[in-house]
């Protein structure tokens, strides 16, 4: 397989900075050569120019530093859409998830032109589905899934073209465990397939992604995976954009990677919200490339 490397050092969708330094971070741990030894072809596209924030304005503060994001993310769109018309994988370094609405929009820009059908898995402790109306914080961070079903600024919902990025029917969203007020009424408008991390100690994570593959797989030709690190609990993965209590464990955040590796169908992923500042001896940005190689074929035995 030939892997394109492509990093969104964006933190101005986060509400904490040092997410811009995560595509080094994992860079740093080792990601190009370890998906070489597992026999895949590895070119890095590099890093996408992005403004510091002390250049900017922070515009609506319902939506900070929109103009930005959606100016980087329409340029990640495009370079996503080429490597997909290629045939290529596109791996995506984060950056904060505000990044999504540029990953995916180039994916489905792709997908809407071959007449094919896309599904997302989305991995992560906050639901993402946000609009500049019910966000407490006015982060784009906690937008993306949103903007991608059609909801919110125009800006973020127009990328990539100006029509839903994935049909509701077809997101699962996985290791849920905050949730504000609007998204959870959204959630619920939409259909959105949530496991949160009760139905996970409840049912096991084989289970549960066994009905999120079910659901990303209905129908679609194409799946796109974005892992938010924030899923794994801060004692495994201490540098986090926003790190929340109570997370994946060690072996149940590889296990959705082995599975989705054994599943074959995986076509995309982005790794997001490495934060080196929070961060132990680059701890969070080594176990997202071990997460990222058990994706790509990585077996204990």
């Amino acid at each position: 397989m030939i892997v394109h490397l492509l990093g969104v050092p964006m933190d101005l969708g986060s509400g904490r900075r040092g997410v811009d330094m995560g595509p080094s971070a994992i860079r740093i741990a080792g990601l190009a050569t370890a998906l070489r030894e597992l026999g895949h072809t590895v070119v890095d596209e590099g890093d996408i120019g992005i403004k510091n924030m002390e250049e900017l304005k922070v515009g609506d503060v319902h939506a900070r530093y929109l103009a930005e994001i959606a100016r980087a993310s329409t340029v990640a769109c495009r370079k996503v859409d080429r490597i997909m018309s290629r045939g290529h994988f596109p791996l995506v370094l984060g950056g904060d998830h505000s990044i999504a609405a540029g990953t995916v929009s180039g994916i489905a820009a792709f997908c809407r032109r071959e007449g094919k059908k896309l599904g997302l898995l989305w991995v992560d402790a906050h639901g993402d589905i946000n609009t500049p109306e019910t966000s407490p914080s006015g982060n784009i961070h906690g937008m993306p899934v949103a903007s991608l079903l059609g909801y919110g600024p125009g800006q973020l919902t127009g990328i990539g073209g100006r029509f839903p990025k994935v049909d509701p029917e077809n997101i699962a969203l996985v290791g849920i465990r905050s949730l504000d007020e609007g998204e959870k009424r959204r959630l619920k408008e939409t259909g959105v397939q949530v496991h949160t991390m009760s139905d996970i100690d409840r049912h096991g994570i084989h289970r549960v992604m066994k009905k999120a593959l079910a659901r990303v797989t209905d129908g679609t030709d194409y799946v796109h995976v974005s892992f938010d690190l924030d899923a794994v609990d801060p004692t495994v993965a201490p540098g986090v954009g926003t790190p929340v209590k109570g997370g994946l464990d060690y072996r149940e955040a590889h296990l959705i990677m082995e599975l989705l590796h054994d599943s074959g169908v995986m076509t995309s992923l982005e790794m997001v919200e490495v934060n080196p500042i929070l961060d132990q001896g680059n701890a969070s940005a080594a176990f997202a490339v071990e997460l990222v190689q058990s994706a790509f074929g990585k077996k204990i035995l």
